[in-house]
């Protein structure tokens, strides 16, 4: 596919608005993805506020470029799919849930669909994940109880990257056994 061959992370961005029906087409991408026992354990916040944006950068590791995208999509994933007391869950990057694992790689498979979504629609992406948990809830309210995944960056892209160097096939693949 095209998308996969071409994508990039994009890390600097037009000042061009992204329309509505493009973000919206991405975020309906994001909910054909698979999930463990159709759990679906992925929320998505759609962040435009400047003021907001700069939090999240700074957040983020102080990736000040991540403000300039004109839309961030905060991927959250929720423990509640699959443990259903979760008055005293409180996640974080050290967190010994099994479920936390699950959801993580749930809301990942959702995420990547929407990268490749975007790449089709002409935008570019960057997903960016130099936080912690602490970091990062409190600028949007999440609750104690879900785990931040990622901050996706998407605009239409103002640079363009070269193929990054890849493993070759000889060097990942086994048969049979390791």
């Amino acid at each position: 596919m095209k998308e996969i061959e071409n994508r990039r992370s994009i890390r600097k961005y037009k000042d061009q608005a992204v329309e509505q029906d493009k973000i919206q087409r991405i975020l309906e991408t994001a909910i054909l993805a698979p999930s463990g026992s159709n759990t679906q354990p992925w929320n998505f916040i759609v962040v435009t506020s400047k003021k907001t944006k700069e939090k999240l950068a700074e957040a983020d590791h102080n990736q000040l470029w991540m403000a300039k995208a004109p839309i961030m999509i905060v991927c959250v994933a929720d423990i509640n799919s699959r443990i259903t007391d979760t008055t005293d869950i409180y996640l974080d990057e050290l967190s010994p849930e099994f479920e936390l694992k699950q959801i993580i790689r749930d809301t990942s498979i959702a995420i990547e669909h929407m990268v490749l979504q975007a790449e089709h629609l002409g935008l570019g992406t960057c997903w960016t994940a130099w936080f912690t948990q602490d970091e990062v809830r409190p600028i949007l309210n999440i609750p104690n109880d879900k785990f931040v995944v990622c901050i996706l960056t998407i605009g239409y892209a103002d640079e363009k990257p070269t193929q990054r160097s890849r493993k070759s096939l000889d060097k990942i693949v086994r048969y049979e056994k390791w």
